[in-house]
């Protein structure tokens, strides 16, 4: 390694071909495919159109992908500190941002490759499925298009980044493997239900701040409302104002940078 460059595309590299020796992603991807197409299925939304498809697998997609991004990165920086990976590494022109830059991104191609994949396939089962008459919808006077799922889906990718870097977070916070698995069911339970109660108990305080702000700082919420926003609600004309769409895009944005902050500060205590 010359410097933080080399260093940052050798951990990203040595990420990348560790997941591509495991097969455990590969079972992820596939127990995914499976879940989303059935529920799609259950519900009908295939043969109805893009929107009903995104109805029928949002809440299970708020709930899978962050269990799911814990799965992939509860141990990615526990299990070098475990192994004395991360001294062996000290020695070298590595920074700690360097490190785990190079882990996220490694483990966020990963991730993305699970999570979109599946979702990519039901698009496409959609787009052969749907029938003419779904194009619109009559009764809602609102319209159907691919458009909306491929920003389903980019929706989905960001809120997948950001519960990556939570889980990164946690694993630099863990000094063994057991820790790790306390810790990730914990930041588990704060991304899925925690930081909703959250701001639902600061509602019922008083705060003085609007319900589309409060809901646009927690992750879940910031996706959901993100998704209501600019997929559901562009679909059924007259209904919108769930979330504020800059406070919820800042808010995914700013748990990533702080998350990864926290996870480079736990790297450079551990050197110091």
């Amino acid at each position: 390694m010359r410097g933080p460059g080399d260093g940052f595309w050798a951990v990203f590299a040595r990420e990348v071909r560790g997941a591509v020796r495991s097969r455990t992603y590969l079972l992820l991807t596939l127990a995914l495919t499976l879940v989303l197409f059935a529920l799609a299925r259950a519900g009908n939304g295939p043969a109805a159109g893009y929107v009903p498809t995104t109805v029928d697998v949002l809440l299970v997609v708020e709930v899978l992908v962050p269990a799911v991004a814990f799965a992939v990165g509860y141990r990615a920086i526990t299990d070098d500190a475990v192994r004395g990976t991360l001294d062996v590494l000290a020695t070298y022109p590595l920074p700690p941002w360097a490190y785990v830059i190079g882990v996220y991104a490694g483990r966020a191609v990963v991730l993305l490759t699970v999570v979109l994949v599946p979702l990519a396939l039901l698009g496409v089962a959609v787009a052969l499925s749907a029938g003419p008459a779904t194009t619109v919808f009559a009764t809602h006077r609102g319209i159907d298009s691919p458009l909306l799922f491929v920003r389903f889906i980019a929706l989905t990718a960001a809120f997948t980044l950001t519960t990556l870097a939570i889980a990164v977070a946690v694993s630099a916070l863990a000094d063994s493997r057991r820790r790790a698995i306390l810790l990730s069911l914990v930041g588990l339970l704060v991304v899925v239900v925690g930081a909703d109660v959250t701001v639902l108990q600061a509602m019922t305080g008083g705060v003085g701040v609007g319900l589309d702000i409060l809901l646009g700082l927690s992750p879940a919420s910031a996706y959901r409302g993100l998704v209501f926003e600019t997929v559901l609600y562009v679909a059924f004309s007259g209904r919108t104002g769930f979330v504020s769409i800059p406070v919820a895009a800042a808010g995914l944005v700013a748990w990533t940078g702080a998350s990864l902050l926290v996870a480079t500060l736990a790297v450079r205590s551990r050197r110091a």
